[in-house]
């Protein structure tokens, strides 16, 4: 049978508290917390020697565990016959200078400024639902009138949002003071049968003059430092805050949710600003979690914040994955704020993110575990980074030494470069593509094969291409003047009548190519990276897989042409659309995936294949251009590093 009302207008009702009182008989009813929770912020505000005023005891042990430390002057009033009759029984001989007596707390016989304190544990929350209010405001006017100039009324409380309203206008118009403590859980404490919702203190503190603008503050826990808010709806709202933030604390303390984000925002507390969001990302059902892969936090790069990857569920949801933890949450910075280092911004997480940490987790585990995670970057990426740490590092020798002394020897200048080796997979699966317009046969011995590339990157790709595939000629297209000049000094890329360049935007270049006709191609490779990281897509671009650009390769391939598309997509729902795309365009394709990264090859055909016959020829056609490919140079130990059949093994039809 349930002890509780089954209205809200019922915990206002005597009846229902004499009910309540008979059927729990001689156990206390600790809602809102016993003594050892309200210790600390009850000795901050009440002294032991001070009168104070109990309204709405009922059976709770508090005042006898504060008679016990020494409190005398307590005065506990309630409207329950039946339970002042009992507490006056059960302290009779133990506690005999410990009063209990039955008063309505809206009208009390005690005289004006006869009390230095009021506590009230959650009896302005049962009035507060009665008449509208009415029936809490007379018992408040009653705390405002036996409290003297000094006094406080410090009242616990679950904080609902009209019962604290009702409160801080009333003691606002009267000049008080205002300051609300939010009690929190400690971790590991927390039970399947507590509130979510935290405990809240309440203290007004009365002035013999009234202020002349509101004093309304909130403190985290006993002792927290106050925060000043210069209106009762900042202070609402703050309470508002605190009560979502621990709804989530105590769900993510008891469940763990795989199919959910839930994210939560830790403001500055001085200036009330955003400073983290919080993501929480639990593994899937079934997944093989180490056991000592418990709980980790993620913080995000600063200034990567809108990438894919750390804000679309989906990308957190792979991040997640890759992480292999049970719990991960995922910290993002806030821009408009400033961070000392990785160091501090850690230290200043670590007493809060433990909040979030999974049911079970070991209470001795005072620290969080900070994870790193590396992904996989395109050649482009590489080539980029290298290029600015380089710089960097010139920069800080500059500072120490001459110009002449500090000057930079690229490794080309010193170094060869072996151009039969492609550091990228994607790049050996684009080669190993070659074999399937018959490069290395018979017939096709002496026919020039035509590549146009899009994408530059250290170029590895295009020398390889030239170097060891007879009658290749390539035009590589590429953007960025500093990419060119980064790959000839620090990669060794030398173009000549069989390799050129073309500065410029690569869909202006293959949108001229078709429109000046005539010149055709056997392959065009798009391996160039996409800058906007807010797309589950690092390559190539969204504008290079839209369908009018697809059509436009379509018209500069040869007839026996082959589009070939490094695509690093990890939001799957965005390559289910770019693949529509391509098979709108090109009849046949096949795709291969690399190991261990997000890159995948599509192999696109002008021409229309007979799917049952393509991938069993693989075998054949790779021998034939591995027996083929061959080095023009002079170098007797120049060879290509690559395995074409085991490039071509993995195919499959799209």
């Amino acid at each position: 049978m349930s002890l509780l009302p089954r209205t809200a207008e019922e915990f206002s009702s005597t009846e229902y508290w004499d009910r309540f009182f008979k059927k729990r008989g001689d156990r206390a009813f600790e809602w809102y917390g016993d003594y050892n929770k309200l210790c600390g912020v009850l000795h901050k505000y009440i002294k032991v020697q001070e009168k104070v005023l109990v309204v709405g005891c009922g059976n709770s042990e508090l005042s006898e565990q504060l008679y016990d430390v020494g409190y005398r002057h307590l005065t506990n009033i309630d409207i329950s016959e039946t339970v002042v009759a009992h507490m006056n029984q059960r302290n009779e001989e133990r506690r005999p200078d410990l009063s209990f007596q039955r008063v309505d707390a809206t009208q009390t016989p005690y005289e004006d400024a006869s009390f230095q304190a009021a506590l009230d544990k959650g009896t302005l929350d049962a009035m507060a639902s009665a008449e509208q209010g009415a029936l809490a405001r007379r018992m408040l006017g009653e705390v405002s009138r036996v409290l003297k100039v000094g006094g406080r009324y410090v009242c616990v409380t679950l904080a609902q949002e009209s019962v604290v309203k009702l409160a801080v206008e009333h003691f606002v118009q009267l000049g008080w003071a205002v300051r609300l403590h939010c009690l929190q859980e400690e971790r590991g404490k927390e039970e399947e049968d507590t509130f979510a919702l935290p405990v809240f203190v309440l203290v007004c503190t009365k002035f013999r003059q009234p202020m002349p603008a509101p004093i309304l503050e909130m403190c985290v826990g006993d002792d927290g430092a106050p925060v000043r808010h210069a209106q009762a709806c900042e202070l609402l709202s703050a309470v508002r805050e605190y009560q979502a933030y621990s709804v989530l604390r105590k769900r993510l303390r008891t469940s763990t949710e795989p199919g959910s984000s839930l994210s939560l925002t830790l403001c500055d507390a001085r200036t009330g600003l955003p400073r983290y969001t919080l993501t929480v990302q639990d593994c899937p059902p079934g997944a093989k979690v180490p056991r000592p892969n418990q709980f980790a936090i993620f913080i995000v790069p600063r200034g990567s914040e809108t990438a894919w990857l750390y804000c679309s569920p989906e990308g957190r949801r792979q991040l997640a994955a890759s992480a292999n933890f049970r719990r991960l949450v995922i910290v993002s910075m806030h821009r408009n704020q400033e961070y000392t280092d990785m160091e501090a911004v850690q230290s200043e997480l670590s007493p809060v993110v433990m909040d979030l940490a999974p049911p079970g987790m070991p209470t001795n585990q005072q620290d969080p575990l900070y994870v790193e995670m590396c992904s996989f970057k395109s050649e482009h990426e590489h080539v980029s980074k290298s290029c600015e740490q380089s710089n960097n590092m010139n920069k800080k020798k500059n500072k120490k030494k001459s110009k002449a002394a500090s000057a930079a020897v690229p490794p080309s200048a010193c170094l060869s470069v072996d151009s039969g080796f492609l550091c990228c997979a994607h790049h050996e699966v684009m080669v190993a593509g070659l074999s399937m317009l018959g490069v290395g046969t018979q017939q096709d011995k002496d026919v020039p094969v035509s590549v146009l590339l899009v994408g530059l990157g250290g170029g590895g790709l295009p020398q390889f291409l030239r170097d060891f595939v007879p009658n290749a000629t390539v035009e590589v297209v590429e953007l960025d003047p500093v990419v060119l000049e980064v790959a000839k000094e620090w990669f060794g890329f030398r173009p000549d009548e069989r390799l050129s360049v073309t500065l410029g935007d690569g869909l202006e270049r293959i949108s001229s190519l078709e429109k000046e006709g005539g010149r055709l191609f056997d392959v065009v490779m798009f391996d160039v990276d996409n800058k906007d990281s807010s797309l589950g897509m690092s390559c190539p671009p969204a504008a290079f897989v839209e369908t009018p650009v697809l059509q436009k390769v379509f018209n500069i391939l040869s007839p026996r042409g082959l589009f070939m598309l490094n695509l690093v997509c990890r939001d799957s729902i965005l390559r289910k659309t770019v693949l529509e795309r391509v098979r709108s365009v090109f009849p046949t394709i096949l795709s291969r995936k690399i190991a261990e990264e997000i890159n995948e090859v599509l192999l696109c055909f002008r021409e229309e294949k007979d799917a049952a016959h393509i991938l069993p020829s693989l075998s054949q056609a790779a021998k034939n251009f591995q027996s083929t490919l061959s080095s023009e140079r002079t170098e007797p130990k120049r060879r290509p590093h690559i395995d074409i059949a085991e490039m071509l093994k993995d195919l499959v039809i799209e």
